[in-house]
């Protein structure tokens, strides 16, 4: 009988420890803006803390030590993505999209949608916060207020008009 499928033991954590594979094409910098290298490292901060020990102190309970070991990863994640991090201040001309930017651009039905370009570690679509390296971004980067730029959208193509570029922290 085959034992690939079976756990050998409630004692061994599931998950192996291991490095998450970086999100960045080799040679690309990891860009933060400056609040973003700020919630990382209260994010950080609140794990080696406040979360991890706890965890540490349960550590003879397979399910606490996995997610210990859990938390470990993300904490390597973190450690390694400020320790790399390259901070962008805003620029001091703000009719140009750079990163960092939020940007309002008006599709051609009319509605108007919004974007900050952030580092590959702030993304998060809820609030349209997109990273410098999606195709999005990178049809945004260095138009200026008043400009169009084509973007495919699935639905199809799409002229978009820069409406609105602010460099307000935490938008």
């Amino acid at each position: 009988m085959s034992r690939a499928f079976v756990r050998e033991s409630d004692d061994r954590p599931e998950l192996p420890m291991r490095r998450q594979p970086s999100v960045l094409p080799p040679g690309a910098k990891n860009y933060l803006t400056a609040d973003g290298a700020e919630r990382l490292r209260d994010e950080l901060r609140g794990m080696v803390e406040v979360q991890r020990p706890p965890l540490a102190a349960e550590s003879d309970d397979p399910e606490m030590k996995r997610r210990l070991l859990m938390l470990d990863q993300r904490i390597q994640q973190l450690e390694e993505s400020i320790r790399s991090a390259e901070i962008v201040q805003p620029p001091a001309e703000t009719d140009t999209v750079r990163f960092g930017a939020t940007v309002v651009v008006r599709r051609a039905a009319g509605e108007e949608d919004e974007y900050r370009i952030v580092g590959v570690d702030e993304v998060d679509p809820d609030r349209g916060w997109v990273s410098w390296l999606s195709p999005i971004a990178k049809a945004l980067l260095n138009a200026q207020l008043g400009d169009g730029v084509r973007f495919r959208f699935p639905s199809g193509e799409e002229q978009l008009e820069i409406v609105r570029i602010s460099y307000a922290m935490g938008t």
